[in-house]
């Protein structure tokens, strides 16, 4: 199964459909080409870029064990596109919708990160944006 993300105009992730692996491989590889000539023919929109369901901040995790893979070349595109996630072409990822103002986006993961990591004890923690700090929930 491959999962496809529907962009809009500006890029952004508007729905993320799967398509079977007999329509876009050849010989077991990966034709993206196919899967997407495919949904422009059901749908009539050409804005589609693949997105992989096991990739989080760069890494590809194996869908049984939820381990990091040995094999990182399924790792693509940095992150699995959600709706409201935008497709960056320049870092070939998608990134998800800012959480708030401060956090910054990491360059490797493109992914969103405090200012401040959070604190790493048995707490749980909710980011405070107005003090730019952590502050343990109840």
């Amino acid at each position: 199964m491959g999962y496809f993300a529907k962009l809009n105009e500006n890029n952004a992730v508007i729905e993320v459909h799967s398509v079977s692996n007999f329509v876009f491989e050849t010989d077991g590889i990966d034709d993206e080409n196919k899967g997407i000539e495919f949904l422009t023919s059901i749908f009539n929109h050409s804005n589609w870029k693949r997105t992989s369901y096991n990739t989080i901040g760069g890494v590809y995790y194996d869908s049984i064990t939820r381990q990091p893979s040995e094999n990182q070349s399924k790792a693509f595109r940095k992150n699995y596109a959600g709706i409201g996630y935008t497709y960056d072409e320049q870092r070939d990822a998608f990134i998800p919708p800012k959480p708030f103002s401060s956090w910054i986006l990491n360059e490797f993961s493109c992914l969103w990160e405090a200012p401040i990591p959070r604190p790493t004890d048995n707490n749980v923690y909710k980011w405070n944006e107005e003090t730019q700090s952590w502050d343990i929930m109840n």
